[in-house]
């Protein structure tokens, strides 16, 4: 089937849901996002935490509309880069034109010209660090199918597709069918949630990878968030990521999935359970899981080999570089 291209010039989107009495605004251009986007993101480097010595940081910082922000100080450093995944300081904040001071009960943080000077206020002001803005990028980003892949999407209208919708940037939209059915397989997708500073939760970049139609893995805007079930990277219902990997809104992220179907016997009895392993951005946040059943609002287990659904939840998450790779059936 063609793929439809959609075009939309100013690249924010206007939802009809109000949260808190605001309308919801998606933006999928980062030149368009506002200033309070140029503040959100990850900044690393170092913090004296206690005593004389300096240690490895992470900062991330989460808008939440209208100037508003709260953030986690990381010590160790980010997600997945050096965050011991115990100790973090809750901050929060307003912005004040071309800079934002967050917050809490041991440190106050102040974010200007992409550089956050952090203070120790059980210090008596004296400074206690510096963090740069920093944009990761997944160590999968980019990677090329395997010769014997089917490549699903990769810039252009595909047959392997069903209702594929493809931006004017030639970005893959959700709510999108694969027509190869799948057991066992490779997966490499990478995706871009929004920028919904007025939404929360499950309102703010939604979408998922339902594999056989069956079981979700959680596509969502959880930059900074704990990292729970209905989070990015989890499996819904089932089970939270090992470490929460997301990546800001706005910026491509990745996933790598090892599939291993269900095994029925001959009479439709299940007599093994899907077994799963998720890379997030490159990083391990579930290894060879036993998926106990469906997830939530997925089709009933079953021997047939089913296909993979790009969830459409009604907000604008975007996909590109989408392949997959059937490993034979033992």
């Amino acid at each position: 089937m063609r793929a439809v291209p959609i075009i939309c010039s100013l690249m924010v989107y206007l939802l009809a849901a109000i949260t808190e009495g605001q309308e919801r605004v998606a933006f999928t251009d980062v030149q368009l996002a506002g200033a309070d986007y140029a503040f959100q993101g990850e900044y690393q480097g170092v913090v004296r935490f206690a005593g004389k010595m300096k240690s490895k940081a992470g900062l991330q910082v989460i808008a939440l509309g209208e100037g508003k922000f709260r953030a986690s100080l990381l010590a160790g450093g980010l997600a997945g880069g050096g965050w011991d995944g115990e100790t973090q300081f809750e901050l929060s904040g307003v912005r004040s034109g071309e800079q934002l001071t967050l917050s809490g009960d041991l440190f106050t943080v102040s974010i200007e010209d992409r550089f956050a000077r952090v203070t120790a206020t059980h210090s008596r002001g004296k400074s206690s660090g510096r963090l740069k803005r920093v944009v990761r990028q997944s160590v999968t980003m980019g990677m090329p199918a395997p010769k014997e892949a089917v490549v699903l999407f990769a810039g252009e209208p595909t047959d392997q597709l069903i209702d594929a919708r493809i931006t004017e940037e030639g970005l893959l939209m959700e709510g999108v069918l694969t027509r190869p059915v799948v057991t066992d397989f490779r997966l490499h997708l990478e995706f871009r949630t929004p920028f919904m500073p007025n939404s929360l939760g499950q309102n703010r970049g939604n979408s998922g990878v339902y594999i056989q139609q069956r079981y979700e893995v959680q596509v969502l805007d959880s930059f900074g968030l704990a990292g729970v079930h209905n989070e990015c990277g989890g499996i819904y219902r089932q089970r939270p990521p090992r470490v929460n990997m997301a990546l800001p809104p706005l910026v491509w992220q990745t996933y790598d999935i090892y599939f291993r179907a269900a095994r029925f016997s001959d009479v439709g009895k299940k007599t093994e359970n899907a077994r799963i392993t998720i890379y997030h951005n490159g990083v391990a946040i579930h290894s060879n899981y036993e998926l106990k059943s469906k997830t939530g609002a997925g089709k009933p287990e079953g021997p047939q080999a089913m296909p993979i659904l790009l969830q459409n939840h009604r907000d604008p998450v975007r996909f590109r570089n989408f392949w997959l790779y059937h490993l034979p059936t033992q």
